[in-house]
């Protein structure tokens, strides 16, 4: 357990005890260049033996997995928006509508605007929001702080995994992920998620979702260096026109004290089915303690007097 359990913490390995240790890792990633392609959900589920997690037709457009779980560590969101206006060319490979098609057509390619062109809310009905969602190891990982086993624990690259051989399944960690990102499998009751694949990691090597992303969407490495990086992105976006663009989790002054996965939106972060102020879940654990063990006292101190009344 970390000895802190909320608010900014700049250096999370040295806080959970280890002393020489590398940069603190992660993940950045940039959702105006993902195309839904799910290399990173095979990479991930080929490299960690991640069982298959179903093909369904969930009614969710592309989109068969739905969530994070415990088999699913790397998730591709399809959203599909209504189109609100002049699309800006964020460069990316694009479908014209069919030749001679009325505007406002339907069909898949009607979604997506000309070639170097802009689409409007006439020719086009929707626009595609694309992400690949992860855990976002937190600065303050209250899944980790409640196990009461000791199955989770910090990396020295300041990262959160779970050892699945000291689950006992209690599964006290689900509800304390305030991004619902743990789970429990369903054949054998343990906890599993993203380990931001820490073997690869002490191999000197990239996890395997960054090393498949085709259009380099997800980024990895030393978070600060990253939070630079993604800064330039958004202030890149915004002088284009993507007046929508924003940083998720890439504050260490948020409710969870930065994120080790953040990410760069198009839209609020609820569009996306993300929290749009997460809060670490065991913030007020202090206080709680404090207020129980006053009660506690009260309830002693009624019971001595009433005892004490009644002799006399």
């Amino acid at each position: 357990m970390s000895p802190s359990l909320s608010g900014r913490l700049d250096d999370v390995a040295g806080d959970a005890g280890h002393v020489d240790h590398p940069p603190r890792m992660g993940f950045f990633t940039d959702t105006s260049v993902c195309i839904g392609c799910k290399a990173c959900e095979v990479a991930c589920k080929e490299w960690n033996a991640v069982p298959e997690d179903g093909i369904a037709l969930t009614g969710m457009s592309y989109d068969n997995t739905t969530a994070l779980g415990a088999d699913t560590w790397r998730h591709v969101a399809f959203v599909e928006r209504p189109s609100g206006g002049t699309t800006t060319d964020l460069g990316m490979p694009s479908v014209g509508a069919p030749a001679g098609a009325a505007p406002g057509a339907g069909g898949a390619d009607a979604a997506y605007p000309a070639e170097g062109g802009d689409a409007t809310a006439e020719d086009s009905g929707v626009r595609w929001l694309m992400s690949s969602d992860v855990c976002k190891h937190c600065t303050h990982a209250a899944c980790l702080d409640v196990c009461p086993t000791g199955s989770l624990f910090r990396t020295e690259f300041g990262t959160v995994v779970v050892q699945a051989d000291i689950c006992n399944g209690c599964g006290y960690c689900v509800p304390a992920c305030p991004y619902g990102v743990i789970d429990l499998r369903s054949e054998d009751g343990r906890a599993f998620k993203c380990t931001l694949c820490y073997d690869r990691l002490t191999a000197g090597q990239r996890p395997a979702c960054a090393q498949a992303c085709p259009t380099e969407s997800i980024q990895f490495g030393e978070l600060d260096e990253l939070r630079e990086r993604a800064g330039r992105r958004v202030a890149e976006l915004r002088e284009r026109g993507v007046e929508g663009a924003r940083l998720y989790g890439a504050d260490p002054d948020d409710g969870v004290g930065g994120d080790g996965a953040f990410f760069l939106l198009l839209d609020e972060p609820e569009v996306y089915g993300l929290p749009p102020d997460p809060v670490v879940t065991t913030r007020d654990l202090p206080s709680m303690w404090r207020h129980v063990g006053s009660a506690a006292l009260t309830l002693v101190g009624i019971g001595v007097a009433s005892f004490l009344g009644r002799r006399r």
